[in-house]
């Protein structure tokens, strides 16, 4: 009965495996979009935290929302993969101070693609997700 469960196990991952790598990663245009549906209000269309909302965001929490484009540049030239998932996702909600951003859920919808997050492991993640993740990446300045 044991060996059974194993294959059964083994067979899921493996099916996963096979329907992640089918998938592949998106271009930064694919999160683009995304972008503009859901980020530029409060980040700004060139993501540099000068949206439309940024002054409202502001007053309301004394707080402007960050400027995208210096991500990697505040994490000494390295664009921290896992952390901007994390934060766009919802996953660090409620851990960090002053987190204001809200939950982009429709965001965790959709096929799977495999991204490597920096620690050389490929993890399934939601496409939508990695091609906002993606865009963001390519902004970096």
């Amino acid at each position: 009965m044991r060996a059974t469960f194993r294959m059964i196990s083994v067979a899921g991952l493996a099916g996963l495996l096979v329907a992640c790598a089918a998938q592949e990663m998106p271009e930064a245009s694919e999160g683009a979009a995304l972008y503009v549906e859901n980020c530029a209000m409060c980040h700004g269309a060139a993501g540099r935290g000068n949206g439309e909302l940024a002054r409202e965001i502001r007053a309301e929490s004394g707080r402007a929302p960050v400027d995208l484009t210096m991500i990697a540049r505040s994490n000494g030239g390295d664009f921290p993969r896992a952390q901007v998932l994390s934060y766009i996702d919802g996953y660090t909600r409620g851990r960090l101070p002053g987190q204001d951003m809200p939950e982009f859920g429709l965001l965790l919808e959709g096929p799977t693609v495999p991204l490597d997050t920096g620690d050389g492991v490929l993890s399934p993640v939601p496409r939508p997700l990695a091609a906002l993740m993606v865009y963001l990446e390519s902004i970096q300045r």
